[in-house]
């Protein structure tokens, strides 16, 4: 058998909106055999695989997919689009021996050690901790959803998660306005429903409604008009949302205590990235009341790879192999 290092390997990240498919060669993206697949245009994953490795002519040794909803035994229904994703069904695709299934962000938690420096902004500096201390990984895009990544005796850990349908955690009269807003025109809010794409564009539309004028707009225009003093409310909802994501951090840092650092990863939450210490993160995250001080000590790092977690399934999958190794 070829060495781990030097195995072939197809890796396809589903989002809510593209799939990206790449090949690897252990741990190492082939980033000039990325390419991206709108879903809507595609009946399913199969079909992206199978139009994909034709025009590679490639034939993987492995497969790994990581997908926008949750996983159990291989299987899983991706949260915002009609596609189920099967291990068996993919090992049939691809023809790979070895196939695995994560969550989206079990992937970015499999590459968090194998990024390098200039892909991370540090945001907090948080103290110095070993090697083998918890990680988190929070992903912030069309969706929402936080993993924590444990190293031991050699092998990556990460759990996986639903974070993003918890409950919001309100604290003053202000949010439970918007959450009253939200629960009215969408049903039930949980954190993804502030923190994500269309999150973010509600908390812009209840904010219309509290002024009692104008009309919502897209996130791209909102995002376009903060800091240009043509909008104040663009500012206004960039605040609200990047506090409740502070706070949702710092409670997600106090369950799980990764001492080794918190990823913020995902589209959104590169495009907030500029904004966040402006806009009062640091002070979301630490307000605990007593333990204000203890959540000083955790480094926070926003991640700016986008293709993290095609790393990190490629990261998964060499672990697999070396385990059937031994």
């Amino acid at each position: 058998m070829a060495d781990t290092k030097d195995i072939i390997a197809v890796v396809a990240d589903i989002g809510g909106t593209n799939t990206r498919v790449a090949l690897t060669r252990g741990t190492v993206v082939q980033t000039d055999s990325i390419r991206r697949y709108r879903n809507a245009d595609h009946a399913g994953l199969t079909e992206v695989l199978a139009q994909y490795l034709d025009a590679q002519s490639a034939s993987p040794d492995a497969a790994c997919v990581a997908m926008a909803g949750p996983v159990r035994d291989g299987v899983g229904r991706l949260t915002n689009l009609d596609w189920t994703v099967d291990r068996d069904v993919i090992a049939q695709a691809t023809h790979a021996r070895t196939v695995a299934v994560l969550n989206d962000l079990q992937a970015q938690g499999h590459a968090l050690d194998h990024l390098t420096t200039d892909s991370l902004t540090r945001l907090m500096p948080g103290r110095a901790a070993s090697d083998h201390a918890a990680k988190l990984v929070i992903g912030v895009g069309t969706g929402m959803n936080a993993a924590p990544v444990f190293r031991l005796g050699g092998q990556t850990l990460v759990p996986p998660s639903e974070s993003g349908h918890i409950t919001l955690p309100l604290q003053t009269e202000e949010e439970l306005r918007l959450m009253a807003f939200i629960a009215r025109k969408h049903g039930t809010p949980g954190v993804e429903d502030v923190l994500s794409g269309r999150g973010f564009e509600r908390v812009y539309a209840w904010l219309c409604e509290e002024d009692g004028g104008d009309e919502p707009l897209d996130a791209n225009t909102i995002m376009q008009a903060v800091g240009t003093g043509s909008n104040p409310r663009a500012d206004r909802a960039v605040e609200v949302f990047t506090r409740m994501l502070g706070r949702v951090a710092g409670n997600l840092a106090l369950i799980n205590l990764p001492f080794g650092g918190i990823y913020l990863c995902g589209g959104v939450a590169r495009h907030f990235g500029p904004h966040l210490l402006d806009k009062g993160f640091a002070q979301a995250f630490c307000d605990k009341g007593r333990f204000s001080d203890f959540m000083k000590q955790f480094p926070v790092h926003l991640v700016t790879d986008d293709y993290a977690a095609l790393t990190g399934s490629a990261c998964h999958l060499a672990e697999i192999l070396a385990q059937n190794r031994q």
